[in-house]
């Protein structure tokens, strides 16, 4: 990283989470300097990563939580949204992803959607490792969390021959978001989004059935 003030984004809706963090990466004296920028939810990211554009003031790492409160006003559902803005506001950031989710398709779609540096669950580290992987991923060697790997490559092995827009339509379904409103949220068309969906109920359910059906059946196939 460049020789000169760095600015990190912390966003988790646990404080004493990011206060952890913050506190480890302030142990290391080149972070001695450093400025925090700290956040709960999909709005405040969304108010800070605005801010920090209008003044020219970019991040050089984000830590992103995958489950903070939504901001739908700004079509902001979870971290994946406030990461994937991130990373077009501010492309020469470093993304590393935090979550507990062990669901193949919310970590292949921020996987997809983001392509982060660093890929944690919170279930396979202590702060103590914290440190050392966040030192190795600011140091440009990409980390994925070994249950973050295995997961994603669980879904890949599955082979259900779907893209990033299928993974997409699931998950806002599962937050509510009806079919007629996806195409506010996903860049293709509604006819499009509508034979995929039906292409997709075929392929887990293989027959007609509801999108409540739908949602039940991925959470029992622990997809979502």
């Amino acid at each position: 990283m460049k020789n000169r003030k760095k600015n990190i984004l912390v966003i988790d809706d646990h404080p004493m989470n990011s206060d952890a963090y913050i506190n480890l990466i302030k142990s290391r004296e080149e972070f001695n300097e450093t400025i925090f920028h700290k956040g709960i939810d999909c709005q405040t990211a969304f108010k800070l990563i605005k801010q920090a554009e209008i003044t020219a003031t970019p991040f050089d790492v984000a830590l992103i939580d995958i489950s903070i409160p939504e901001y739908r006003e700004q079509k902001l559902l979870s971290g994946t949204d406030v990461a994937i803005l991130i990373r077009n506001t501010f492309p020469d950031c470093i993304i590393i992803m935090l979550t507990m989710h062990n669901e193949s398709l919310v970590l292949f779609n921020a996987y997809k959607q983001v392509n982060p540096e660093g890929f944690i669950s919170k279930n396979d580290i202590d702060f103590e490792m914290f440190l050392e992987i966040f030192d190795r991923i600011v140091n440009v060697e990409n980390y994925f969390s070994p249950s973050i790997n295995n997961a994603i490559q669980q879904l890949l092995k599955k082979n259900l021959s779907w893209d990033e827009f299928d993974t997409q339509i699931l998950l806002f379904l599962e937050k509510g978001i009806q079919t007629k409103d996806l195409k506010h949220y996903i860049n293709i068309s509604q006819s499009t989004i509508e034979k995929r969906k039906a292409a997709i109920k075929e392929k887990i359910l293989n027959q007609k059935s509801s999108d409540k059906e739908l949602i039940a059946k991925c959470k029992l196939l622990k997809l979502i």
